[in-house]
C-alpha cells in the first residue's frame, strides 16, 4: 500500500512539477498528434509509433547520424531508475517529443524524449499475487498507441486505455477469466481502431486466444481460439472443427495451451494479421492428447483477417509439440526476390532451432534451416511442411529422458531480432542451451505450480563439480546475422551465455543490442565487428529503438536484468557473470555527457545453513515440491538467481515457524510469494524446507572444497 501510496503521489509531484517550457511542450503534443494507420504506415523515420515501428515489426530505423564513423562518439544523454526491480523487457515508444514505457508489473510511464523529465505515471494496480500464475517474471513488453491513447495490458489480465496527454485510464477492460490461470505480458497491437491483445498461461493451464477490442469503448469486437473447445460445448466456426480431428483424449480438460502471449505482426494490403501461438497444455503430449496428433494450433503461425478475427491460413512449426517450442517468437514481414521473383514474405525463428520463411499471402513454406544445432529434428520436409523428426525425442514414448537441444528456453526465446531490408539481413539473438525432458509417472495437474507433465525435480542440477561445468561450458549465447534468402549464417558474435537482448538494425549500418553481461553494444552490420559499448551496471534484456528530435538522433533501451534466465536455470542463470537488476531507461545522443551513479555493492548473503537432518525421505519428497511448484522462480536445484532471495541463504530455514508464515500462510504475498496452503499441509511445506537446507548444505561443502584447493 505504501508503494501504491508513493506512486500516486510521485505522478502528482511530477504533473505538477513540469512547469513551462519544453516538458509543457512536449505534454501538449501528445494531444495533437493522433496516431492512425496512415500515419504507422508512413512511418517517418524520426518516430516509433508501435512495438516493431513498423506493421511489418522489422525494427529498423532508417536514421543515419549515428553512424559507423560516428558511433564512437555516442554518449548517456539522460537516464531514469523505474521504481521496480524485476525484469524490463519493454520496448518504448516515440509519439510528438515523448518516450513512452511500460515497466514490470505493468505500469506505464511518460518522459518528454529530450531531459527525461517524467510527465506522468500510471500503475495499474496489479494484486502482486498475480506473480504466481506467471511462469517468466511480472515483465512487461510495450504499450501501443492510437488516436490519442496508450494501451497496456496488464499481468492480471486487463486491458487498459490511458490518456496519453494525463496518464488517466479511458478504459479498463478484462479481457481473461481471472479464477484461471491467464496472465498478460505481450504488447497489444493496434489495427484500424481494434485493439488486439493475446495472453499467457499454458504452463499452468489455459486455453489460448487473441481477441480485439474497439478502441474507443473497450467493447470486444471478435475473439479467436486457437485450441477447440470440449466437443459439444460450442458452436465452433469451420477452423476449428478441422483442428478438433487432430486433438485425442480429454485435452480440454488443461485448456490445451496454444496462447498468444508475444508475437504478431500486420499487413495491411492483404488486411492479414499474424499471431505466434504457444506451447501445449502440459507439454508432455501422452497426458495432452494421448501422445497422438498434431493438436493445431499449437506451435503455429496463423493468419486471420483482421477486420473479423476470420481464420484465413496457418502454418505449423511444430507438430504435436512436446518440448515448449512455441511460436510465440518474433514475426516479420518483408518484401524480397526469392527464385528470381519478389515475394511477400513472412520470416520467424521459433523457439525449434530452425529459420522459416513463409508466403504471407497463402503461409506456402518457402525455406526452412536450423539457425543453431538441432537434435529432436534433423530438417524440414520442404514437401510436406513437417519436421523429421528424431525419435528419441518424444521421450513419452521411449519413456527415457531426452536431453533437447535445443530446450524449453528457445533457441530464440521472446527476444526481438531485427531486418536490414538494404542487406536483406535477419539479425537474431540466440540461445544455445540444452534442457533435460523427462516423463513423470502419474502425472496429475495441480492448481498452483508448473503443469507440464515433465519431471522437473528429477532434472535438477546435481551437486557435482564436473557434471557443472560441463553443463556451463555448453550454454552459451550469440548473436546471428542470417542470411534469409540463401538460409545461412553470414557472421556471428559470441556471448559467454544465452538471454542476451533484443535487436535494433540502423541506416547507419549500426546494429545494438544490450547482453547479459550489462554491456550495451553497437556492431558494424556487415560483419559484426564491436565499433562501441556502454557498460549499463545491469543486464539488458529489451530491444532498443532510435528516434529524432530537434535535428539530433538518440537511441533509448530499458535496462533491467530479469525474465526466466534470471530465475529458473539455477547455476546457469548467471552464466554471463553475476548479474543483477537495476531497472533504467538509458537514453543515448552524439557527445553525450550523462554518467550513471556508482552501482550499488553486490554482497551475497552467506551460504550458512544449519545442519541437513530430515530423513531421506523427506528431502526426497521436498525435492519433488520444490521442483515442479517452487524452482520456476527460486531455481533449478533451489540456486537463486538474481532477482529473488536465493533460499539456501534465507535466514527463515533456521526457524520452521518463520517457514511456515510464508509458505503455508502467505506472510509474504504483497511481494509476489502466496499461499500454498490450499495444495501443501504444513508437513509437507516443511519438507521442502529439508530439501533446501539439504542443498545448502551440499553447495556450501562443494564451495569449502573449492576454496580448500
Amino acid at each position: 500500500m505504501r508503494v501504491a501510496i508513493a506512486l500516486l503521489l510521485g505522478t502528482s509531484l511530477a504533473l505538477s512539477a513540469c512547469g513551462k517550457g519544453r516538458s509543457e511542450d512536449a505534454t501538449a503534443a501528445a494531444s495533437t498528434g493522433g496516431v492512425d494507420a496512415a500515419r504507422i504506415i508512413a512511418a517517418k523515420p524520426a518516430e516509433w509509433l508501435s512495438t516493431g515501428r513498423t506493421y511489418d515489426e522489422q525494427r529498423f530505423s532508417p536514421l543515419t547520424a549515428i553512424n559507423q564513423q560516428t558511433v564512437g562518439k555516442l554518449g548517456l544523454a539522460w537516464s531514469t531508475d523505474m521504481d521496480t526491480n524485476r525484469g524490463q523487457e519493454a520496448t518504448p515508444l516515440f509519439i510528438d517529443g515523448i518516450l513512452y514505457v511500460s515497466t514490470a508489473w505493468s505500469m506505464v510511464k511518460a518522459y518528454d524524449a529530450r531531459n527525461g523529465k517524467l510527465l506522468w505515471s500510471y500503475d495499474p494496480q496489479v494484486p502482486r499475487e498475480t506473480l504466481v500464475k506467471a511462469c517468466c517474471d511480472a515483465v512487461n513488453r510495450g504499450v501501443a498507441a492510437w488516436g490519442d491513447k496508450l494501451f497496456v495490458g496488464t499481468l492480471d489480465g486487463r486491458l487498459i486505455a490511458i490518456d496519453r496527454k494525463s496518464g488517466k485510464p479511458v478504459w479498463n477492460v478484462v479481457t481473461i477469466d481471472q479464477t484461471k490461470n491467464y496472465t498478460i505480458t505481450g504488447a497489444p497491437r493496434v489495427v484500424d481502431g481494434l485493439v488486439v491483445i493475446g495472453n499467457g498461461g499454458a504452463e499452468f493451464g489455459a486455453r489460448g486466444y487473441v481477441a480485439a477490442y474497439d478502441a474507443d469503448t473497450g467493447k470486444e469486437r471478435w475473439k479467436f481460439y486457437t485450441v477447440p473447445a470440449q466437443p459439444g460445448t460450442e458452436q465452433e466456426p469451420d477452423y476449428l472443427k478441422k483442428a478438433a480431428a487432430t486433438w485425442h483424449g480429454e485435452w480440454w480438460k488443461q485448456g490445451g495451451g496454444g496462447t498468444v502471449w508475444d508475437a504478431m505482426a500486420y499487413d495491411p494490403e492483404l488486411d492479414l494479421l499474424y499471431i505466434g501461438v504457444g506451447n501445449g497444455s502440459p507439454w508432455n503430449q501422452a497426458y495432452r492428447s494421448e501422445g497422438k496428433g498434431d493438436n493445431l494450433y499449437l506451435s503455429s503461425i496463423v493468419a486471420v483477417h483482421a477486420k473479423t478475427g476470420a481464420y484465413a491460413w496457418h502454418y505449423q512449426t511444430t507438430p504435436g509439440d512436446s518440448w515448449d517450442f512455441t511460436a510465440t517468437q518474433h514475426i516479420m514481414l518483408a518484401d524480397m526476390e526469392i527464385g528470381g521473383a519478389m515475394r511477400k514474405v513472412l520470416m520467424q525463428a521459433p523457439k525449434n532451432g530452425f529459420f522459416y520463411v513463409l508466403d504471407r499471402t497463402n503461409g506456402k513454406l518457402l525455406s526452412a534451416q536450423n539457425f543453431v544445432p538441432v537434435n529432436w529434428a534433423s530438417s524440414i520436409d520442404m514437401k510436406t511442411g513437417r519436421p523429421i523428426e528424431n525419435p528419441d525425442a518424444r521421450y513419452y514414448r521411449t519413456g527415457k529422458p531426452f536431453i533437447g537441444s535445443p530446450g524449453a528456453t528457445g533457441a530464440h526465446s521472446w527476444h526481438p531480432m531485427a531486418f536490414d531490408p538494404k542487406s536483406r539481413t535477419v539479425f537474431i539473438p540466440a540461445n544455445l542451451a540444452a534442457f533435460p525432458y523427462i516423463p513423470e509417472k502419474g502425472w496429475k495437474a495441480d492448481k498452483l505450480g508448473f503443469n507440464v507433465g515433465v519431471d522437473i525435480a528429477a532434472a535438477a542440477m546435481p551437486a557435482d563439480k564436473a557434471v557443472r561445468e560441463a553443463a556451463l561450458k555448453a550454454t552459451t549465447g550469440a548473436l546471428i546475422a542470417w542470411d534469409p534468402v540463401a538460409q545461412r549464417e553470414k557472421w556471428r558474435v559470441s556471448y559467454k551465455g544465452p538471454w542476451n537482448g533484443g535487436l535494433l538494425a540502423t541506416g547507419g549500418d549500426l546494429v545494438f543490442q544490450g547482453t547479459a553481461t550489462g554491456d550495451f553494444n553497437a556492431y558494424a552490420s556487415a560483419d559484426g565487428r564491436k565499433l562501441w559499448s556502454f557498460p549499463a551496471q545491469t543486464g539488458i534484456v529489451a530491444a532498443p529503438i532510435s528516434y529524432e528530435l530537434d535535428g539530433q538522433q538518440y537511441v533509448a533501451v530499458m535496462a533491467g536484468w530479469g525474465g526466466v534466465w534470471a530465475l529458473a536455470p539455477g547455476v546457469l542463470s548467471d552464466k554471463s557473470g553475476p548479474s543483477r537488476n537495476i531497472s533504467r531507461l538509458l537514453v543515448f545522443k552524439l557527445d553525450g555527457k550523462g554518467t550513471l551513479p556508482a552501482p550499488p555493492p553486490h554482497n551475497a548473503m552467506p551460504l550458512d545453513p544449519p545442519p541437513s537432518t530430515a530423513s531421506a525421505a523427506d528431502i526426497a519428497a521436498g525435492s519433488a515440491r520444490f521442483g515442479r511448484y517452487c524452482s520456476t522462480c527460486h531455481g533449478d536445484a533451489a540456486v537463486g538467481g538474481s532477482i529473488v532471495p536465493d533460499l539456501r541463504r534465507s535466514a527463515a530455514l533456521n526457524d520452521k515457524a518463520t517457514w511456515q508464515m510464508i509458505v503455508h500462510d502467505g506472510a509474504l504475498k504483497d511481494n509476489g510469494m502466496v499461499s500454498f496452503a490450499s495444495i501443501f499441509t504444513p508437513a509437507q511445506i516443511d519438507t521442502i524446507r529439508a530439501y533446501v537446507i539439504h542443498r545448502a548444505n551440499e553447495d556450501k561443502k562443494l564451495e569449502s572444497t573449492a576454496n580448500a584447493r
